[in-house]
């Protein structure tokens, strides 16, 4: 499948799962080390077409395309440029994320093994303006190890080593974020213990070869 038609059902799967509404959202991935497809401003996600998609390189002037980049591509830009690894980036705005972010509660605690393994820590990034160079900045303690991110009064970003990665990283992220309100509503989660986590980390290497940065660890 060629990187536009995977970015564009992406785009189709954000929408439909009500992560972004009407023109929100930007989603981008990687082409080479010059250059990333990212998707138009004032374009419902629903509605993207392969040929919508513009090509930018990694100082956020288009190659090609007809229209405007997203004016969020200095998000974009900035991760690709400190993480050669990330091949495509999604920032969105899904409901019960956005909710714990805007309300100053974070998903710091380890509460859920897959999102441990899965993600890794989420760092909630203080209120920066959008489309302005406060973004990347917001990002930048913790951009060597976060796969993540919570935006403060703005939605979530997510990263992937693949387009598909990084759509299912912003799914898993929004379910454990209903788990942690529904927890929180409920009472206070419990939160896994120093030797719960280890014992998680060596089932996780030991069984499945993953051995996990000691940055993205708790």
């Amino acid at each position: 499948m060629s990187l536009r038609k995977e970015l564009t059902l992406a785009c189709h799967k954000v929408y439909d799962k009500g992560f972004v509404a009407a023109y929100d959202g930007n989603l981008s991935c990687r082409i080479d080390e010059e250059r990333i497809l990212i998707t138009p401003t004032r374009k419902s996600k629903g509605q993207i077409e392969e040929e919508d998609l513009l090509e930018i390189d990694l100082t956020g002037r288009i190659i090609s395309g007809v229209g405007k980049a997203s004016t969020e591509n200095k998000i974009h830009t900035f991760i690709y440029n400190n993480r050669p690894e990330v091949k495509s980036v999604i920032h969105c705005h899904p409901i019960y994320a956005t909710a714990l972010a805007t309300s100053f509660i974070g998903m710091n605690e380890p509460i859920l093994p897959e999102v441990i393994l899965g993600i890794g820590k989420i760092p909630l990034c203080k209120y920066a303006t959008p489309s302005t160079d406060q973004m990347p900045e917001s990002l930048k303690a913790h951009i060597e190890y976060a796969w993540a991110f919570l935006l403060m009064n703005h939605g979530a970003v997510t990263l992937g080593t693949s387009v598909e990665e990084a759509y299912f990283n912003m799914e898993k992220l929004e379910h454990a974020a209903q788990i942690t309100y529904l927890c929180k509503t409920l009472g206070r989660p419990s939160i896994l213990s120093r030797r719960n986590l280890d014992e998680l980390y060596k089932v996780a290497e030991d069984t499945y070869g993953l051995k996990l940065d000691n940055k993205s660890k708790y």
